[in-house]
C-alpha cells in the first residue's frame, strides 16, 4: 500500500465518521421533535442580527468559539437560509501558527500588522429553516471585526477543532460537518485568498472593503455526501 492511499483511505473513513455522527444527532432531533438550535432560542422566535448565545459558545480547553445569527433576508439577496454559524479560533490555537511558513508575508500582503483581535474567523455553516447545514462559505474580516490567516493555517487549525461549549448537538453537528467537507473546504480557503490577493495588488484596505464580503461559498447537501461515503 503506497503513502497516499493510506493518506486516502484514512481521510475516507474519518469522512464515513464524521457522516456517522452527523446522522445520530439529527436522529436524536428527530426522536423528540427538536430543533437543533432549541438550546440557543428557549422557545422564542430568534431576532435578526443577535448573537446566539448572545457572549458566543466559548470552548476554552479547546481553543474555539462560534455563534449563531440571522440577517435581514434583504441582506443577502437569493439566500435561502434560515441563519448562520461563525466559527473562531482563539488565541491558544492560532497563536501557534502566527509564524508558520508564509503566515508573516499573508499578513504583510493583506495589512493586516496594525489589527489589534483576539480571534481568528475560520468558516461560516449556512443553516435551512430546520436547522440543517446548506452552505459552507467564508467572508471579509470588517463582517465579524477580527482578523484571518492564509488557507494553510486556517485549514489545519479546521481540521483540528474540537468543541465542547455545553451546546452538544450544535457542537457535534459543527465538527462533523468540517470533517464531512474536508476537501471542499480546503477549495473554498484557497478561493477566499485568491479573491482577497487579487484585490489587494488594486491597493491597501482589502480586508476593509464593504464591497467584498462573501469571499468563497459553495452550496452543500449533507445527505448527498453521505450517500458518497457510506
Amino acid at each position: 500500500m503506497t503513502g497516499d492511499t493510506a493518506i486516502g483511505r484514512h481521510h475516507e473513513a474519518g469522512q464515513r465518521a464524521a457522516g456517522a455522527r452527523l446522522l445520530t444527532c439529527y436522529r436524536t432531533l428527530a426522536k423528540t421533535g427538536a430543533h437543533l438550535l432549541d438550546s440557543l432560542f428557549y422557545g422564542k422566535a430568534p431576532q435578526q442580527w443577535l448573537h446566539y448565545p448572545a457572549d458566543d459558545a466559548i470552548d476554552e480547553r479547546h481553543g474555539y468559539q462560534w455563534f449563531y445569527h440571522s440577517h435581514a433576508p434583504s441582506d443577502r439577496a437569493g439566500s435561502t437560509e434560515h441563519g448562520h454559524i461563525h466559527v473562531f479560533a482563539r488565541p491558544a490555537t492560532w497563536a501557534p501558527w502566527a509564524d508558520a511558513v508564509g503566515e508573516p508575508e499573508f499578513a504583510r500582503v493583506l495589512d493586516m500588522a496594525g489589527r489589534q483581535a483576539s480571534t481568528r474567523h475560520l468558516l461560516c455553516i449556512g443553516l435551512d429553516a430546520k436547522g440543517v447545514p446548506q452552505s459552507l462559505f467564508t467572508v471579509n474580516s470588517w463582517v465579524t471585526g477580527d482578523a484571518m490567516m492564509s488557507a494553510a493555517s486556517t485549514v489545519r487549525m479546521i481540521a483540528g477543532l474540537r468543541l465542547s461549549t455545553g451546546h452538544a448537538l450544535i457542537d457535534e453537528v459543527i465538527v462533523a460537518i468540517t470533517r464531512l467537507y474536508r476537501l471542499q473546504i480546503d477549495g473554498l480557503m484557497q478561493q477566499r485568498d485568491a479573491t482577497l490577493i487579487d484585490r489587494a495588488r488594486l491597493g491597501p484596505g482589502t480586508l476593509d472593503d464593504e464591497s467584498m464580503e462573501v469571499l468563497s461559498e459553495l452550496r452543500i447537501d449533507p445527505d448527498q455526501q453521505l450517500a458518497a461515503h457510506r
